[in-house]
């Protein structure tokens, strides 16, 4: 491939934009003789005028016109694949192993705020795993849910559950005032149906669990229970944006799973980014 000087590219290329050489010269910190003597070496390479010569300025030929814009076509990608990867290189990267639920509804909408305030932390999200620690999972931090792990581990969010559902379930439905009346309802179920018997003994009610549908994950029973199909036993503080929304209401207080909560666990030495990571994720339950 034979090209032009790039020398002669560049400062063709800014007098063809400003048409101008004086302009370009400015743009480029040079001289407008500097600028003259590249286009004309450009000139001789390719054995065409580009500019004509006037008393007062230069005017780009027709050639010269057609030139430019492809000059100012390909150094344009150039300097963005430049760009690109020097922001990359430049990114610093914090990891954090989540479950999908945690991520879906409550860590997925304020991380924009983490973006915003940290542009230069790149956060990668990965799957738990069943992992125990963050090093298991090969990443700074982990988040999980149960009793507190025997790890060192920060509370984050209290993992009660409570009886949920749209308020277009109640609708068609309700009223539902007592927890017997949930026996003649449509409960979903997240995984098995123990959860709703331990909640129903818990409450006196005796007799057989409704076997409505199972679900291998929450994100699926929350979907659900979101479309009206039915009431699900959710995690209250993990739901919260939609119960701030009004797309979903908690139809009584009384929770399961009040000794569980989700836990913020930290690996042994964390990097800056990490800790910014970890520091801003606590702030956030705080607030």
């Amino acid at each position: 491939m034979k090209l032009p000087p790039l020398p002669t590219l560049r400062a063709f290329e800014a007098a063809a934009r400003r048409e101008s050489f004086l302009q370009a010269a400015t743009e480029l910190g040079m001289t407008a003789a500097a600028i003259s003597q590249h286009v004309k070496a450009l000139e001789d390479w390719l054995g065409l005028a580009l500019f004509e010569r006037r008393p007062r300025g230069v005017r780009l030929t027709t050639d010269g016109r057609e030139f430019g814009a492809a000059c100012s076509e390909g150094l344009g990608h150039i300097a963005r694949a430049a760009e690109r990867l020097t922001t990359r290189k430049s990114l610093a990267c914090a990891s954090l192993a989540c479950m999908p639920s945690v991520v879906t509804h409550w860590l997925g909408p304020r991380l924009p705020r983490f973006r915003a305030a940290h542009p230069q932390i790149q956060v990668s999200i990965v799957y738990p795993m069943g992992a125990q620690t963050p090093d298991e999972a090969g990443a700074d931090l982990l988040i999980c849910h149960g009793t507190r792990p025997p790890a060192r581990a920060e509370r984050i969010l209290p993992a009660a559950t409570r009886p949920t559902c749209a308020p277009s379930y109640l609708e068609r439905h309700g009223p539902i005032t007592t927890p017997a009346d949930l026996l003649n309802q449509d409960l979903l179920h997240d995984a098995t149906e123990a959860a709703w018997q331990s909640w129903l003994a818990a409450r006196g009610i005796k007799g057989l669990t409704p076997s409505g549908p199972l679900y291998a994950d929450f994100n699926l029973l929350v979907s659900s229970v979101l479309s009206g199909l039915g009431i699900g036993l959710c995690p209250t503080a993990l739901i919260s944006d939609h119960l701030a929304a009004g797309t979903l209401t908690v139809l009584f207080d009384e929770a399961a799973d009040e000794d569980k909560a989700y836990w913020l666990l930290s690996g042994a030495a964390l990097s800056e980014p990490a800790a910014i990571l970890r520091d801003w994720l606590l702030a956030e339950v705080a607030g």
